[in-house]
């Protein structure tokens, strides 16, 4: 089984392939995010990760109250499933869930899209984790992982993907969470985190399985 950041590297590879200008940009635009520390307001190891409610694909409000009465919580945020980055993470994330579930955890997927389009009901169907739409991305700002996406990355959704995010995440067309994955233990305490503005790169399965393990 290749690593998922095998899989990502080999996509980035591909895309500057095919179309480098655009992967140029975006080499600029994180190069800039990252000096100005985006993500740097992203809650920390030791502080409590904040409570939120949230519609599942059926419309079901899920609270993370509920499940961290259970144990701990893994909450990845993603930006969509348009997005194949994230695509291939939510893969990786379901070929690995039942080593997170052995450890006790609940895996709490979120994204901006609205409760019926966050993913196609087949590929519900076959996703054994929580997903959950922060339409609004105000969990997302909570978390510290809000970023308002430059409009280099916006026209290329427009034009190039022919994304309508408006639509698509009923009303918010310009924020979206940094790729980042929290790892709570059962007190709602972040023990672990991940958080990139590189929205190419994403935290290993491993990492998060070995740090629910260091729970123990």
């Amino acid at each position: 089984m290749n690593k998922l950041r095998e899989l990502t590297e080999a996509k980035i590879a591909m895309g500057r392939k095919k179309n480098p200008a655009f992967m140029k940009g975006v080499d600029d635009i994180i190069n800039e995010a990252k000096e100005f520390q985006k993500g740097k307001n992203a809650i920390k190891i030791g502080e409590e990760a904040p409570n939120f409610e949230l519609p599942n694909p059926q419309g079901k409000s899920i609270s993370l109250s509920t499940f961290l009465d259970k144990g701990s919580v893994v909450i990845s945020f993603y930006r969509g499933s348009w997005c194949p980055y994230c695509n291939l993470q939510l893969r990786a994330l379901q070929d690995r869930l039942s080593d997170i579930t052995k450890l006790g955890a609940t895996l709490i997927a979120i994204s901006p899209e609205i409760p019926d389009g966050s993913m196609t009901k087949d590929e519900i169907s076959k996703m054994d984790f929580i997903v959950v739409s922060d339409q609004d991305a105000k969990v997302a700002s909570k978390y510290g992982v809000a970023w308002e996406v430059p409009e280099f990355l916006m026209e290329h959704m427009r034009v190039d993907r022919n994304l309508d995010l408006k639509k698509i995440n009923n009303g918010n067309d310009s924020i979206l969470p940094i790729p980042a994955t929290f790892v709570l233990g059962s007190d709602g305490i972040v023990k672990w985190s991940y958080v990139n503005v590189d929205y190419r790169t994403r935290s290993e399965p491993d990492e998060i399985i070995e740090a629910l393990k260091n729970l123990s």
